[in-house]
This record gives structure tokens, C-alpha cells and sequence, in this order.
């Protein structure tokens, strides 16, 4: 028998908003969002979602690369002292909690307090950016492998790429349109061809979504041309020139005269 998570009270529930489309909820995050008494929500998360349960008490979080409108830790305690106050708390979070949202760390945190925690899971915004564009991560006949990192965490200079990125095998970067000079540079010395095909998509499932394609040695100067902003992920490997969102042959042709 399955949880019910809509009536557990006094607990926290980390649910994962998905990419944007209010569509692409879970029937379980759906339920949740419309149980809570208090919903602690990212920036990125839909307004529309937001929208489901007009009424419920919300607290935004909201998180950009220079401004925190509150600490990590202050949400953690949040939490906790809201969940030991007898409320159902939603933490909810665009993509999928345990992919690049802190979800581990709130977690640990309620268990080390003694709050109960549930987890429901989302759409990540790497599968749903990709489905929009019909571009498949992985493909049978160029990428066995796909790898998901992030552009800033840590420090990028800290990160070891190293084999992530090349033939036969996709690598998915958040949070990395701000370094996007320093990450194409990065791969390249790190053995990837310039001439990699990569793909931006920007506002993944949204009504503005769209999908931008170069090579790897002219990323940085054409998220500058075409005004790029977050949230989008950028997508390096062949299964870059796939899809429908325009003709892939003609913009790699483009790039490529770019960077010769």
C-alpha cells in the first residue's frame, strides 16, 4: 500500500515541482501541494502550480546566483520548527528535489530533529527541457551514457569532468550559463573536440521554451548573442544535433564558421 502523503501531518515533504508545466506534476505532488498547510517553494517553481492551492500559507526561498532571500540552514530550521508545530509542509522545488535541490541536506536535517520526511520525486529539468525539444539524451546509435553535473556547485575548478563529455556520450550541465566560457574551455582541455555539438534549452516546458544549438568552442559567444538566461540546462554531445526545435544541420554549419 502507498503512502498517502496529502495527510501526513507534521511532517515535511520534499516534492518535486517538475520543469514548469503544471501538466507534468505528479498526482502525488499534486495532492500534496493541495493538503499543505504551508508550502516553502523555490523561484523557479511555476506560478501557476503555486496557483493550485491559492489559499495555503507560502513562504518563497527563492535562490539566484548572487542573492539568497534566505540561508540553507535557515530553511532547514524552517522546516523543522513548522513541521514540529503540527503542520503539513510542503517543500517544493522545481525539477526533482534530489537532483541539484538541496533535497539530501533539508532531509537530513529533519531526520536529525526528529521530523518525520517523504519524498516525492519530479521530472528533472534535464528530462523535461530534452523531451520539449525532442532530443533524447541517450540514442541507441551516438550516446550509451548521459552524466549530469553542475556548472557552479563547489567551485568549478574543483570538479573532475574528465571522460564525462566525448563519443558516445552525453553530458548535462545546470546552473551553467553564468561559467559557460569556463566550462567550454574546461572540456576542451580536457579532450573534447571544439567541434562537439552542444545545445542550451532554455525555460524547459514553458510557454517561452526554446532550444539553442552551437559547437562547443563557440557556447559562451552564443549564449551572449542570443541573450541566454536561467534557468536552462546546456546539453554536450552528439544528441545535441537531434530534435525538432529547428533545423539542427543548418546552426552547427553556423557555428562552425564561427569558430574557423
Amino acid at each position: 500500500m502507498m503512502t498517502d502523503f496529502s495527510t501526513s501531518i507534521g511532517s515535511v515533504l520534499l516534492v518535486g515541482a517538475g520543469p514548469g508545466d503544471p501538466g507534468l506534476l505528479t498526482v502525488a505532488a499534486r495532492d500534496a501541494i493541495l493538503a499543505a498547510d504551508l508550502i516553502v517553494h523555490d523561484g523557479l517553481v511555476d506560478q501557476r502550480i503555486l496557483d493550485l492551492a491559492p489559499a495555503t500559507s507560502r513562504v518563497s526561498v527563492a535562490k539566484s546566483r548572487s542573492r539568497h532571500t534566505m540561508r540553507q540552514e535557515a530553511i532547514n530550521d524552517l522546516l523543522v520548527a513548522e513541521a514540529k508545530r503540527g503542520k503539513r509542509v510542503v517543500r517544493l522545488k522545481g525539477g526533482d528535489p534530489f537532483i541539484f535541490g538541496r533535497g539530501g541536506e533539508e532531509a537530513n536535517a529533519c531526520l536529525a530533529a526528529g521530523v518525520p520526511v517523504h519524498v516525492i520525486p519530479g521530472i528533472s529539468a534535464a528530462m523535461g527541457a530534452a523531451a520539449g525539444a525532442l532530443m533524447p539524451l541517450t540514442h541507441r546509435s551516438v550516446s550509451s551514457a548521459v552524466t549530469f553535473v553542475a556548472g557552479q556547485c563547489q567551485g568549478l575548478s574543483e570538479q573532475n569532468w574528465a571522460g564525462l563529455a566525448g563519443k558516445g556520450r552525453t553530458l548535462v550541465i545546470y546552473m551553467g550559463v553564468a561559467t559557460s566560457d569556463l566550462i567550454a574551455d574546461k572540456l576542451i582541455a580536457e579532450g573534447v573536440a571544439p567541434d562537439m555539438p552542444v545545445a542550451v534549452l532554455e525555460n524547459g516546458t514553458r510557454p517561452n521554451a526554446r532550444a539553442v544549438r552551437t559547437l562547443l568552442a563557440d557556447l559562451g559567444a552564443m549564449i551572449a548573442r542570443e541573450g541566454v538566461k536561467s534557468p536552462a540546462v546546456i546539453v554536450v554531445g552528439d544528441v545535441a544535433a537531434r530534435g525538432s526545435a529547428f533545423d539542427a544541420l543548418q546552426s552547427l554549419a553556423i557555428a562552425a564558421e564561427a569558430i574557423s
